[in-house]
């Protein structure tokens, strides 16, 4: 029953991640990349963390879908907003950076993922921010600076030339 249930929530995952690629409307990208996400919260049930698939759903299908989707729009209104090529290639190689940085900090400590005993640890909150924001802090705040520039990108797309 679960193995079912893990190979059809890959199954979903895959196609889905597929149809982010491989589709011509951003409308419909953004719409399957809601749906691989709702499939990654499936995973997370299977392992034993409702807690992770719940603020999964809430942050990523809720709050950065419906920015990526404010964005997608807005673009699809203005083709440009007056912003230099410069600027631009500037932009793009600080999110570049910083997504390069956060990797290296996450390879150097030997794993890109969460450690395994942290699953084990009865999906508590206080021991996941012990451990994020503990052992975690440097790719933490990295990762909070390109959500910072996201930010400030879309409030650059946003205002009027």
């Amino acid at each position: 029953m679960i193995l079912g249930l893990f190979c059809f929530l890959s199954l979903l995952t895959i196609m889905s991640a597929l149809s982010v690629i491989l589709s011509r409307n951003p409308v419909y990208s953004v719409l399957s990349l809601i749906l691989c996400f709702f499939s990654i919260a499936g995973h997370y049930i299977l392992l034993s963390a409702p807690f992770l698939a719940v603020v999964h759903i809430i942050v990523y299908a809720g709050a950065i879908m419906v920015l990526f989707l404010f964005v997608i729009m807005l673009m699809m209104r203005t083709s440009d907003v007056g912003l230099t090529s410069w600027v631009k290639r500037i932009g793009s190689f600080f999110v570049v950076g910083v997504l390069g940085v956060t990797i290296v900090a996450l390879m150097q400590r030997g794993t890109l993922v969460l450690p395994r005993y942290l699953a084990s640890v009865e999906g508590s909150v206080s021991s996941l921010g012990r451990v994020l924001f503990g052992q975690y802090a440097i790719p933490f705040e990295l990762s909070t600076i390109l959500f910072l520039s996201a930010v400030v990108g879309v409030v650059m797309l946003g205002k009027k030339s």
